[in-house]
């Protein structure tokens, strides 16, 4: 461990051996981050990717400039099939550690496959535009986004999380437990994937099977059907006997009762049956012919409802990927940051940083794009603030003063902490005649540098503008 004053080797004592500068807190800061990268390692090597990136960040909290904690990160995002974020971690691990570095070895890798890039980045696109559709209750144009970004990358954890969620919702349980457990092989402490995982193990358990009722064993008597009745006879009851001629008269008179009973009462029976079963034919053929028609009709609806959401994918798609769209955009910034990776040219990065923030709402972008932003503006903003300030104060002096407002705005954002550069920002604000601006920029003067001589003449010109 290095101290961070002088950069000597430190001892086990609590002060520097070479400037004596008190290091207790220090060494405590840089243990607690190194703990922190320790536990992010453990979690990485047994596929706890979630718990892992939680760990890491908590390292670089306490210390930015862990490098080895920043380039695991970098490492835990590709895995998860989030390049641009893994991008982002190396370019700044390449700018605090420019040499002896694994990252640098990283970014050519990234850059010597075009094609799997390409991929992996087409893939986030894809997930971007799934997660709108969700916002917009068009699930089944999600799921079709989701399955595209997959076949592009597998290794996108969070893509088989939200294609898990979507076939949870439709009640897939199938396919949802097949996607929720590739998220788990890739990432086997995601909590969210869990907790979905729990939820589809208890939908898929068996249900118990119904008992069958028992037979009930019943010993019943005879029993003898008469018409529409049944009597029981007892066993020892026999029927009494009749003679052969009152046999015979007795099946005469019933074959003409039956024959009566035909004709009178079965006959009708069946023409108001037939007529019965005719009319819930007719009914039928109208009910059929009712829902045809709403089929038809729901049909017509569900084409132009399709037809609404092609015009707006095919406006989705051109917003991301035509001249001025969000790839387009993701294009200008890794371009800038690869030229300046190659060629160190601080002046051209910083006049192409300048376009992109003129022409790009950093608000509508990825957290992984301001941060790499960022990163390049920090690393280029001192290099041209500079020059920026010399060539304003030279137009200030020659009282030219909107060139001096071009040049002194461009060195105050490249170079926030230079007072002297926004205090005659100011100034030139207020000789142009520009009151409004220039108390704004004075009022920034006191808040930035504050018990300062530029913040006491500030308040001064602020009462003077005031009172005129």
């Amino acid at each position: 461990m290095f101290c961070y004053n002088c950069g000597n080797l430190l001892a086990e004592y609590d002060f520097c051996p070479s400037c004596g500068s008190d290091v207790k807190m220090y060494k405590k800061i840089i243990y607690t981050s190194n703990r922190f990268y320790n536990e992010g390692l453990e979690k990485a090597k047994v596929r706890d990717l979630s718990g892992a990136v939680v760990c890491l960040r908590q390292s670089l909290k306490f210390d930015k400039n862990n490098i080895d904690a920043r380039n695991l990160l970098g490492l835990i995002y590709f895995e998860l099939g989030e390049v641009g974020a893994s991008l982002s971690e190396w370019v700044i691990s390449q700018n605090i550690r420019p040499e002896t570095n694994v990252a640098v070895e990283y970014i050519k890798l990234l850059r010597s496959s075009n094609s799997r890039l390409g991929d992996m980045d087409t893939a986030v696109q894809k997930y971007n535009i799934a997660y709108n559709y969700c916002l917009q209750d068009s699930k089944d144009l999600a799921i079709i986004q989701i399955r595209s970004a997959l076949s592009k990358n597998r290794q996108f954890a969070k893509a088989h999380l939200l294609l898990g969620l979507l076939y949870m919702d439709k009640g897939d349980w199938e396919k949802a437990d097949n996607e929720i457990n590739a998220c788990l092989k890739i990432d086997r402490g995601n909590t969210l994937a869990l907790a979905y995982q729990s939820e589809i193990d208890r939908m898929l358990e068996p249900e118990e099977g119904e008992k069958k009722n028992s037979r009930r064993n019943t010993k019943e008597a005879i029993r003898v059907q008469r018409d529409d009745d049944f009597i029981i006879q007892p066993p020892n009851v026999r029927e009494p006997r009749n003679s052969g001629i009152g046999t015979i008269v007795n099946i005469l008179i019933g074959l003409v009762l039956g024959a009566a009973a035909v004709y009178f009462l079965i006959v009708p029976a069946r023409v108001a049956r037939v007529n019965s079963e005719a009319q819930e034919n007719i009914k039928e053929i109208g009910n059929q012919k009712d829902m045809l028609n709403s089929t038809i009709q729901e049909l017509e609806n569900r084409i132009e409802s399709l037809t609404r959401d092609n015009e707006t994918l095919e406006n989705v798609i051109e917003s991301y990927s035509g001249d001025n769209g969000t790839m387009s955009e993701y294009d200008k910034l890794v371009r800038v940051a690869t030229d300046y990776l190659i060629n160190a040219d601080s002046g051209v990065a910083a006049q192409s940083l300048d376009e992109i923030r003129d022409s790009v709402d950093a608000s509508t972008m990825s957290e992984a794009y301001n941060e790499l932003y960022d990163a390049l503006l920090s690393v280029i903003g001192p290099e041209v603030a500079g020059t920026y300030y010399d060539e304003g104060m030279a137009a200030y002096h020659a009282e030219n003063y909107e060139t001096a407002i071009e040049r002194l705005s461009k060195a105050s954002y490249y170079d926030k902490t230079n007072a002297d550069a926004l205090f005659t920002l100011g100034n030139a604000y207020r000789l142009l005649g520009n009151y409004d601006e220039a108390r704004s920029i004075y009022e920034q003067v006191i808040q930035t540098f504050p018990d300062t001589e530029r913040a006491a003449r500030s308040e001064q010109y602020i009462k003077e503008i005031t009172a005129d």
